[in-house]
């Protein structure tokens, strides 16, 4: 049974037309980096409804932020694309999710693919930094279709400077040409070799660990094409592996 909290809106950015994030503030349990949490919000018909989303904020951050695509038609993206500063909803007092660094296991290259809100959960990952040391290289690949919508790039920035040569972070957009960025999708471009070449490390079972986390299309054709074609598995706790993946609607 989820245990609600209620939760205050302390600020809203919209970045684009259909990209905004809520900060918000609320006396939550713990969680790890790389979970989500529940939020829900009372209709005019008394019924509630409810929504998962990912933490973009490190646990140790005393506000939540979370990174949202405004779908039109979309019931819940339009209630909280509505909400202002001092609004209340109401949010899981447990987070849940297994897509954490904790659940990693060692190896010497972690590869981070995020296509665009799915961003979210790397960025707590990144910023909370518990057991990054425990990978030589961590590669992160930034995928969105346009260059305004890579809304989170500053922030890993910041972070990569800390790191030094240990972070390397490749951009992609699908539906625009960018000097700094590859263009297409990240099954294709996985296919021609064309990420790797760009960043210059290979992708191989024996030394790296993949995380997915995205579109779903995306998660299940890269996940199967580095299965097929690439020896890589798909990892459980049960039968350790080096895919780890969460679909991100």
């Amino acid at each position: 049974m989820v245990i609600w909290k209620t939760a205050k809106i302390i600020k809203k950015k919209k970045w684009t037309k259909r990209l905004f994030s809520i900060i918000l503030h609320a006396d939550i349990s713990p969680f790890l980096a790389g979970q989500f949490a529940k939020l829900a919000i009372l209709q005019k018909n008394n019924k509630y409804i409810k929504r998962v989303y990912s933490y973009v904020n490190p646990p140790k951050s005393k506000n939540l932020e979370f990174f949202i695509t405004h779908i039109p038609n979309g019931i819940m993206s339009k209630l909280l694309y509505k909400l202002i500063p001092g609004d209340e909803i109401l949010i899981s007092k447990q987070s849940s999710g297994f897509f954490t660094i904790y659940e990693i296991p060692k190896c010497e290259i972690l590869w981070m693919f995020a296509t665009g809100t799915a961003i979210g959960p790397f960025c707590s990952i990144l910023q909370d930094g518990s057991k990054l040391d425990q990978f030589e290289k961590i590669i992160i690949i930034y995928a969105v279709k346009y260059t305004e919508e890579l809304i989170y790039l500053p922030l890993i920035k910041n972070i990569q400077k800390k790191y030094e040569k240990k972070i390397i972070i490749q951009t992609i957009t699908s539906q625009e040409k960018n000097s700094s960025s590859l263009q297409g999708r990240i099954p294709t471009l996985l296919k021609n070799q064309l990420i790797e070449t760009t960043v210059g490390h290979i992708l191989h079972p024996q030394t790296s660990h993949v995380m997915l986390c995205g579109n779903p299309a995306m998660v299940k054709e890269t996940q199967n094409y580095l299965i097929k074609h690439r020896n890589l598995k798909k990892h459980l706790r049960r039968s350790p592996g080096n895919i780890s993946s969460e679909n991100y609607w």
